[in-house]
């Protein structure tokens, strides 16, 4: 926990090169005695730090002294190598910074560090995309991450479902959801609009720059439109009975997300241990396709043509799959 803390006071201080013992003792939420114990151990190992008393003093750093570390600790270190998406990378052009970033880590490490780096990029590895999912040709993707590193308005074609489209766009930042990615982008008008960046099949700088808006925060930005598109997609709510392999297996085979709200959310077991569930649906004829999924698990409750589904589906199932 302290060298944790030590290398934190160091990089602050080579951050700021100078500040008092109060303002470092509120931003790593320690004492100030504490802080100048931290002081006194890291210039017994060497760091070049001395205190300047009275009103505009404070502890300092000798100006042009940066450790070899570059701001970066043993788990920051480890967390570049255990990046497991150099496909995405590369599609954002970043690839290289990766690659570059690591030979500097390996290089500027002590060599404890430097095995622990390796150690936990051979044990984890991050695969984003889910099974049976089929990368979408994304041809702009560069000329769009480019325009968003450097604030660039660009002039896009956008393929929608029966034709293309012609936007002047500001791109403001990129999520990647699922093996799709999405653009965040202020359009002429000044409204924050999504753009699927596959449908995205000519990208052409304005020759303009812009600037971003200093309230938009992509994280924040990107948890409402979600929200507000998953509200377009689940309209319907249905209620069903679930024996317990229905309940585990729900998620698989409709949307997660209501899927784990319905379960836990589910009433109490009756005597045969099913449950009583409520489900966001996007429409009752695709929630019996997806719940002929469940089989013997399932019982339609409400809506009545649900429950006329679920059993049309099962006689002729039945009936396909007879013995001759």
């Amino acid at each position: 926990m302290r060298a944790s803390r030590l290398v934190t006071l160091l990089f602050t201080l080579q951050r700021r090169r100078s500040a008092t013992a109060a303002e470092l003792a509120r931003e790593l939420q320690v004492s100030e005695r504490t802080i100048y114990r931290d002081v006194a151990a890291l210039s017994a190992a060497g760091v070049p730090l001395f205190t300047e008393p009275g009103r505009g003093g404070g502890i300092r750093m000798i100006d042009g002294w940066r450790t070899r570390l570059d701001g970066l600790t043993a788990q920051e270190a480890a967390a570049i190598f255990a990046v497991g998406a150099p496909q995405v990378l590369a599609e954002l052009g970043m690839s290289a910074a990766l690659a570059g970033a690591q030979a500097k880590v390996l290089a500027t490490l002590p060599a404890e560090m430097r095995e622990h780096a390796r150690t936990v990029a051979e044990r984890f590895h991050l695969d984003a995309p889910g099974w049976f999912h089929t990368p979408h040709q994304v041809t702009q993707l560069a000329a769009v991450a480019e325009a968003v590193w450097e604030q660039r308005r660009l002039r896009i074609s956008y393929r929608r479902r029966d034709d293309e489209v012609e936007r002047t766009i500001d791109p403001l930042g990129l999520v990647l959801k699922a093996g799709t990615w999405y653009l965040a982008a202020r359009s002429a008008s000044g409204h924050l609009l999504t753009y699927r960046v596959d449908r995205i099949v000519a990208a052409e700088p304005s020759g303009e720059t812009f600037e971003r808006p200093e309230e938009f925060d992509l994280v924040g930005w990107w948890a409402d439109a979600a929200s507000r598109f998953e509200g377009t997609l689940l309209r319907e709510t249905v209620r069903l009975r679930l024996g317990r392999r229905g309940l585990r297996l729900l998620p698989h085979v409709t949307d997660p997300d209501a899927a784990l709200r319905a379960v836990a959310t589910a009433g109490p077991p009756d005597a045969e241990g099913w449950r009583e569930v409520e489900l966001d649906v996007e429409a009752v004829e695709v929630a019996a396709s997806q719940l002929t999924g469940l089989g013997g698990d399932v019982e339609a409750l409400h809506p009545p043509e649900l429950r006329a589904a679920l059993a049309a589906a099962g006689t002729a199932l039945a009936e396909r799959n007879a013995p001759p």
